[in-house]
């Protein structure tokens, strides 16, 4: 039966899902409506309010643009390649490499959702061409289901904004560490859940026979890495691109300064030092800064969703400026309820 829902599904999104952009849009559009009709805003003054409040978050796109590539470069490195080669020589059968995948996938996500987004897809990659009769639509979709686990792990976007001193709701609650989300109970209990159920909920996905879509692996054929070989007669500002010795520096005061940061705070991890780990992590793996560079370059074709569709969702039409989508509801609620002294307006 699972089978077959998720093939209609498959489907009915085929068919009718739009990209991401399209929901931005359609968002900011319906925004308008339920202002104007439950708010005293005008025309005039909702167009103001979202002129003004489209960059009110760009350090915090910055932010989610720096997971997203920080996490696809190292993805990319060759010991990370290495790993996903080795790992994917486990699966002997179909159905393992459907579960493989998506226990893969789960705990990359976990560790970092732009790491996730790269490893899953390479692992998925690498199983299809390793397992004869693999169905390659089901593979890519394991890999992505470890989507689920992305919020409860290291690189969740609210828990660790929560947690960063100047985020834009510290003057709301303060500052909520790590603590009391990420590594509560509760949320490692269903982080833990989803990444032992999942496998087992994509092997009852697995099509018929009949229905498989495999994939010649010779179209699967792996990419080259970054690094480069120089000539012996490469100038000198080509060796210092392609130095390990700058990286190690870089490398060692990167350590250096998130040991004297947890031995200071403990293990409350913010939007910074996640992306720190995994900018030093990158940078030493890739072994050259040029090596990274060109990785980062090839990651940061994967941020063009952040850089257009954060500024649509980060508005907000109220007397004080932007915020973001969800704020903008939620204030909407508040002033309906409080012009038509509707119940419930003490919960604002």
């Amino acid at each position: 039966m699972i089978g077959r829902i998720s093939r209609f599904m498959t489907r009915f999104v085929s068919r009718w899902l739009p990209d991401p952009l399209i929901f931005a849009m359609l968002l900011t559009l319906l925004t308008f409506v339920i202002a104007l009709w439950l708010t005293p805003q005008t025309p005039i003054s909702m167009v103001k309010m979202w002129g003004d409040g489209f960059w009110n978050l760009l350090a915090f796109g910055m932010q989610m643009a720096l997971i997203i590539v920080t996490g696809h470069a190292l993805a990319s490195s060759a010991p990370v390649k290495s790993l996903l080669r080795t790992a994917a020589s486990a699966a002997k059968t179909p159905v393992q490499g459907v579960m493989l995948v998506t226990f893969f996938g789960s705990v990359a996500c976990v560790i970092n959702w732009g790491f996730g987004l790269v490893v899953g897809a390479m692992f998925a990659r690498e199983v299809a061409r390793r397992v004869p009769g693999s169905d390659y639509p089901l593979l890519i979709a394991c890999a992505y289901i470890g989507f689920l686990t992305w919020g409860g792990g290291f690189s969740g976007s609210m828990p660790l904004l929560a947690a960063t001193p100047g985020n834009p709701v510290e003057h709301i609650a303060g500052l909520i560490p790590v603590g009391d989300t990420l590594f509560s109970g509760f949320n490692i209990f269903i982080t833990v859940a989803l990444i032992v159920v999942m496998p087992f909920i994509t092997r009852m996905m697995m099509p018929k026979p009949s229905d498989v879509v495999s994939i010649d692996p010779k179209l699967l054929m792996e990419e080259a890495d970054f690094q480069k070989q120089l000539p012996k007669d490469a100038p000198p500002s080509e060796r210092l691109e392609e130095s390990r010795i700058l990286t190690l520096i870089i490398g060692a005061l990167g350590i250096a300064y998130l040991a004297m940061y947890f031995s200071e705070h403990g293990f409350n991890i913010t939007i910074n030092t996640v992306n720190l780990m995994f900018m030093i992590a990158g940078l030493l793996l890739h072994k050259t800064p040029m090596a990274y560079m060109r990785a980062i370059s090839a990651a940061a074709r994967s941020t063009a969703g952040i850089l257009v569709q954060f500024p649509l969702l980060r508005w907000d039409p109220t007397d004080d400026g932007a915020f973001w989508s969800g704020r903008t509801h939620y204030r909407i609620l508040h002033q309906c309820c409080e012009q038509r002294h509707l119940p419930g307006n003490d919960l604002f």
